[in-house]
């Protein structure tokens, strides 16, 4: 439905598609190509369904390797001895590598096909999973083995391959199911959260079970390694058509609307993916168990999931979205400070706050997109900008938590600041909701 004005779409508020799709997260980054790339190609209905499963299972492994990381990050820092500077690197650089890595995605899908580019991803996200735990020699130090250096390499690759599944893989659901957009756009969306929330739920608990956090970081390396099986016979028997791009649609980086919207979408980044990196932390720094912990963040993520489902909807059926976007923004920030000095009995309440907030703040700012474009073209060019800024300097939200614990020794700090950021979520995001278009 990206395709669709905002005219159209507001004829639709009454319970038509795009007001029950979540097809504002559904941008084929693609479209500015001759010629115009089709749909996968598939032998039988069967075979659309197992291409079906294929999609979601990919969505299922885009977030692990966030959250599983914070479930065990203070057996990694203490077993490993990372000193403080590897910790902010290791929470920080992959959410950068996501917007870095974005703009090279269509690049790659026009000389490769996108489903054979996003299979090179997983192999990428395999390896780097399967990396990130080992222990290598330091060279010239004198010293035995070292999780660092692999840590490091590991984390940057999962960064760059899940950048690159972040931007193809919402066209393929779109090109491939055009009949079924709502499920697969539902799906698909609930399938990342729910990576989210698997890693923060079952990697403390692993960890228990073996005695080593090794052993639960490497536990990812299946889930991903059996997509990466299930998905090469679809991708290696695609056929190699070359594309070329095709200038079209306004110029996103001269708008003021895109940017009201772009920056709408770094300070959602900024909360969102702190939520990943440093919850788990914060709450066992308050003297919660690594277990309770997992199932508190996991909770939270449930609860974006619910957000994710019915924000986009919601912000649909209005002639513009300041309001709502307003209002999900003070929560995420409140629900984000609270979870760091609100009372510790009410915990699963503010985490309860922060995920219902966050997952409708993530879904209306990429609803953003839909609703101020008046064409696939257009929206396809704010997507890339959002994503190459929004998570680029996103990522400076983990890297300001984690350097204001360094320097304070807790989370107070960050409490405040993430108060700040919801302030001017809000305020942006209100700026970003009336109704005016990209031009």
């Amino acid at each position: 439905m990206m395709e669709a004005t905002n005219a159209e779409a507001r004829k639709q508020r009454g319970g038509g598609p795009a007001a029950k799709d979540n097809q504002g997260t559904l941008v084929d980054a693609e479209v500015d190509e001759a010629p115009a790339p089709g749909p996968t190609v598939v032998g039988s209905r069967r075979q659309l369904v197992y291409l079906g499963l294929c999609l979601v299972l990919i969505g299922l492994n885009l977030r692990t390797v966030f959250s599983s990381f914070s479930a065990v990050l203070p057996e990694v820092t203490s077993q490993a001895a990372l000193p403080g500077w590897a910790v902010v690197v290791l929470t920080t650089v992959p959410v950068t590598l996501l917007g870095v890595f974005a703009p090279l995605a269509p690049v790659l899908a026009r000389r490769f096909g996108a489903e054979r580019v996003l299979l090179a991803a997983m192999a990428v996200l395999t390896a780097g999973l399967l990396l990130r735990p080992a222990a290598v020699g330091l060279p010239g130090t004198g010293q035995g083995a070292g999780h660092l250096p692999a840590l490091l390499a590991g984390t940057a690759a999962c960064g760059a391959a899940i950048a690159l599944c972040n931007v193809l893989l919402p066209g393929l659901v779109k090109r491939d199911f055009p009949h079924r957009l709502g499920l697969m756009g539902g799906l698909y969306t609930t399938a990342i959260c729910a990576s989210a929330a698997l890693g923060a739920g079952f990697t403390y608990p692993v960890y228990k079970a073996t005695g080593e956090w090794t052993q639960a970081l490497w536990f990812w390396v299946v889930p991903a390694a059996v997509v990466l099986l299930l998905f090469l016979p679809v991708a290696v028997r695609q056929p190699r058509i070359q594309h070329h791009p095709v200038k079209d649609g306004v110029n996103v980086w001269r708008s003021p609307v895109a940017w009201q919207v772009t920056i709408f979408m770094v300070l959602q980044a900024m909360m969102s993916f702190s939520v990943f990196a440093w919850l788990a932390p914060i709450l066992r720094e308050r003297g919660v168990d690594g277990a309770t912990a997992g199932l508190i963040v996991s909770m939270c993520i449930v609860l974006q999931m619910l957000g994710s489902l019915f924000a986009p909807a919601l912000a649909a059926r209005f002639r513009d979205q300041r309001a709502i976007n307003t209002v999900v923004a003070l929560m995420t920030g409140a629900g984000f400070a609270l979870s760091i000095f609100g009372p510790l009995e009410l915990v699963w309440v503010w985490a309860g706050l922060l995920g219902l907030g966050q997952g409708s703040l993530t879904a209306v700012a990429l609803t953003m997109i839909m609703l101020r474009t008046r064409d696939g073209h257009t929206a396809a060019h704010l997507s890339g900008m959002m994503q190459g800024v929004g998570y680029g300097l996103g990522s400076t939200g983990t890297l300001m938590v984690g350097q204001l614990h360094q320097a304070t020794g807790s989370f107070t700090a960050a409490g405040v600041l993430f108060l700040a950021v919801g302030l001017l979520a809000g305020i942006f995001g209100y700026r970003a909701g009336r109704d005016r278009y990209v031009s």
